[in-house]
């Protein structure tokens, strides 16, 4: 009996060798985006723009005018739970 179900156990193993040891094929990575087309040079200060703090108030660019630098950043799908 010990014999038979070693004997199956290395059956069983042979077989499922082959089907571990294949790799997916992996899909080719899709082209990066095409940068956004803007009339805007290197070192040109931007142009004025109001957008919502996190607290829904509205923010404009010209609020900082003559302060320091101002850093804008995007966090994708920050806040969303998604």
């Amino acid at each position: 009996m010990t014999k038979r179900f070693a004997s199956l156990i290395f059956l069983l193993a042979i077989l499922a060798v082959p089907g571990l040891a294949q790799k997916p094929e992996a899909s080719p990575a899709p082209p990066p985006p095409a940068p956004p087309k803007t009339h805007l040079k290197v070192g040109q200060p931007a142009p004025d723009f109001t957008l919502t703090d996190t607290e829904g108030k509205p923010i404009s660019l010209h609020d900082f005018k003559g302060k320091k630098n101002v850093v804008l950043a995007f966090y994708v799908l920050a806040f969303t739970g998604g």
